[in-house]
């Protein structure tokens, strides 16, 4: 597990590959500057080493240029997918100052939201997956309140009901345990984000 932490988001991140490979088709990042904190998870298509070099790709991009919009990030990713397997893709932004969650994602990288502690916003991806060509993109965004709570997990993960997990669990770290328990053994590359919005005080 790895954990992050400030005065605005708390997350915990899992990632585990597929039983009998070396490492994970899957990757992930997460960083955070003063005003906005920025996540996002790649899922290789395929597994093993040929889905890694596709998906670590994406956190060598967004450390370089995080700063950019999400489409824009998703966009250049995907002109380094060129002669490789291909990624879904999803990219999360937290903004501080306009208490807004951003996600954009091209492929079956899910995004769940709680929002204050009864509503389920759950923004639909970009069907296909990043590889080089052409492609649309589309971020979506929304108003956090304090509390919120936020999912984001490649397709290894399977939840029966995300709304009643995230609902179920007091907090970010609660629902990580949770969704790693059921989890662990699986038969696939499995990556997860769980979060908590600490503050908005806009």
């Amino acid at each position: 597990m790895e954990t992050f932490k400030n005065q605005y988001v708390e997350a915990y991140i899992y990632n585990s590959a597929k039983h009998g490979n070396a490492e994970s088709g899957d990757t992930y990042f997460i960083h955070s500057e003063e005003d906005y904190f920025i996540c996002a998870i790649a899922d290789g298509l395929g597994n093993g080493v040929v889905a890694r070099q596709s998906a670590e790709v994406i956190p060598r991009v967004l450390e370089q240029y995080h700063h950019e919009s999400l489409d824009e990030l998703l966009n250049r990713c995907n002109e380094y997918m060129v002669q490789k397997r291909g990624a879904a893709v999803a990219i999360v932004k937290v903004d501080y100052k306009e208490c807004t969650i951003e996600y954009s994602c091209v492929g079956n990288v899910r995004l769940y939201i709680l929002h204050n502690g009864q509503k389920m916003i759950y923004p639909l991806p970009v069907m296909g997956y990043l590889s080089g060509r052409p492609q649309k993109m589309k971020t979506q965004k929304y108003e956090y309140l304090n509390g919120d709570m936020f999912f984001l997990h490649s397709d290894g993960i399977v939840m029966k009901s995300p709304k009643a997990s995230m609902q179920d669990s007091l907090n970010a770290y609660e629902l990580y345990e949770r969704v790693r328990k059921a989890t662990d053994g699986i038969g696939d590359d499995a990556t997860f984000i769980a979060g908590d919005l600490l503050r908005a005080d806009c």
